[in-house]
This record gives C-alpha cells, sequence and structure tokens, in this order.
C-alpha cells in the first residue's frame, strides 16, 4: 500500500465513523416519525430516507461529533446511545400523531362499530375499521401538509441540545414521555367529545323511550339510528377535527427537543 492510499484510507476512517453514528440516531427516528415511519410505507422506502437525512446532514454535523474511538466498545457504547436518541425523538412525534387513532377507537365504540375489526400495527394486532381509517388519515395530513418536516427539523437541532456520545437522562426522557402520552391521550379525547356527547344524549333519549313505551324493541331501534346517526355526526365534523388535529400536531412538533 502506497503512502497515498494510507493518506486516503486515514482521511476516510472519521467519516465513515461519522457517517455511522449519525445514521444510528436518524435511521432509527426515521423508523417512527410520523408520515416517513409508517407501517405502510416499505423498509426499503424508510431505508432511503434515513439514508438520504445522513447525507444531508452529515456536512453540519460531522464537526460535532466524537472522534474515532481506539476501543471497540466505546464504539459499541456511542452507537447504541445514539440509537435511544433516536428513538427517543421518534417516540416523542409518534405519540402525538397516535392520537387520531385513539379518538378514531372511542368513536367506533360509541357508534357501536367496536366489532368491524382490522389489523392495526398503530394500535396492536386488532383495532376498529374506524381506528384504522384515523391512522391512515394523520399520516396522510402529515405528509400533504408538510408537518413531516417539523419532526425531521428537531432531529437536525437535536445535536445542538444532546450532543453525540453524552447519555440521555432517563428522567428527562421518562418525564418527556410520559407528557407526550399525556398530551396525546388529551387531545384524542377532545377529538373524540362530540361523539361522546351525542351517544350521552342518544342514550338518555333511549331511557326514555322504554320507560315511555316499554312495548317498544329500543335495541332493533336503537342500533341502527345509532349507526346512521354518529356517521352523519362524522361527515359533518371530520373537516373541523382534522383542522383541530393539524394545528395540535404544529404546535406539538414545535415543542420537541432540538426544534429551532
Amino acid at each position: 500500500m502506497t503512502s497515498g492510499e494510507a493518506a486516503l484510507l486515514g482521511a476516510l476512517a472519521p467519516f465513515a465513523f461519522h457517517a455511522l453514528l449519525l445514521f444510528a440516531r436518524v435511521g432509527a427516528a426515521a423508523m417512527l416519525l410520523p408520515g416517513l415511519g409508517e407501517a405502510e410505507v416499505p423498509a426499503t422506502i424508510r431505508l432511503a430516507v434515513a439514508l438520504a437525512l445522513t447525507l444531508l446532514l452529515l456536512p453540519v454535523v460531522s464537526p460535532s461529533l466524537p472522534p474515532v474511538p481506539g476501543q471497540p466498545a466505546e464504539l459499541l457504547r456511542l452507537i447504541l446511545l445514539e440509537t435511544l436518541v433516536g428513538l427517543w425523538l421518534g417516540g416523542l412525534a409518534r405519540l402525538l400523531v397516535l392520537a387520531l387513532a385513539v379518538a378514531g377507537q372511542a368513536v367506533a365504540l360509541m357508534l357501536g362499530l367496536a366489532s368491524v375489526l382490522v389489523q392495526d400495527p398503530g394500535l396492536g394486532q386488532g383495532g376498529t375499521a374506524l381506528s384504522r381509517l384515523s391512522g391512515l388519515a394523520a399520516a396522510v395530513l402529515v405528509l400533504s401538509s408538510g408537518l413531516y418536516a417539523l419532526p425531521v427539523a428537531a432531529l437536525a437541532g437535536s445535536y445542538a441540545v444532546f450532543p453525540a456520545g453524552d447519555p440521555l437522562p432517563p428522567g428527562l426522557a421518562a418525564e418527556s414521555l410520559a407528557a407526550a402520552g399525556t398530551e396525546s391521550l388529551a387531545l384524542a379525547l377532545r377529538l373524540a367529545a362530540p361523539f361522546v356527547l351525542a351517544a350521552v344524549l342518544f342514550n338518555l333519549a333511549l331511557g326514555l323511550l322504554a320507560r315511555l313505551a316499554p312495548q317498544v324493541q329500543v335495541y332493533f331501534v336503537a342500533v341502527p339510528a345509532q349507526i346512521l346517526g354518529g356517521l352523519a355526526l362524522l361527515g359533518l365534523v371530520a373537516a373541523p377535527l382534522l383542522a383541530l388535529f393539524a394545528a395540535a400536531l404544529a404546535e406539538g412538533f414545535a415543542r420537541l427537543p432540538g426544534h429551532p
């Protein structure tokens, strides 16, 4: 090996290490980021997105990355730390987007459609058809409105908040995940509130009907009316609910660690 080749290999080693370290955080986050990391997106496309983000961020972030460690154990530690930070950042954004699917699950229960189950990788092995539709609507909304760029910007800025190689504080990580879960559940309840109110009023009316006319088969009257009325209400409030969801997502993404 000539001296020029040795010098070239010596120059490529830090570059390859920085690319690997950056890919550990970016790739882990890309598997969970809203829109980009959906289960419906093929793994090859998600991998291509992670590689593209790595190449874009490498010239900017590389000066702040640590040098090549001399021990394999230190190399493994750095990669594991960066992977954990990426999963944490992606999980914070993912929890916010799950609010629409959770709201769809609650709405399906209010409409009497909880028995119509489909495979839902977001909520588990089985979910209602309405929650699955809501999850897909959330992904389409994030991609079509450009909201996916906010978590990506937070991911790029996270190197200023959590430098590569520094351990993620467990207390901060747990507290932020709990806060994101609370915010997501509160948003889901706000989205499902019209249907909860309508279901309460509808069941009160059925109770009065059963008292006033005991001979009427309330169940056979209630089920079709509940489903048709709920679907009509869904058609009326779908657009305002999606607008509320988009505004809440933009506000939540703006609070992600590292967002400019």
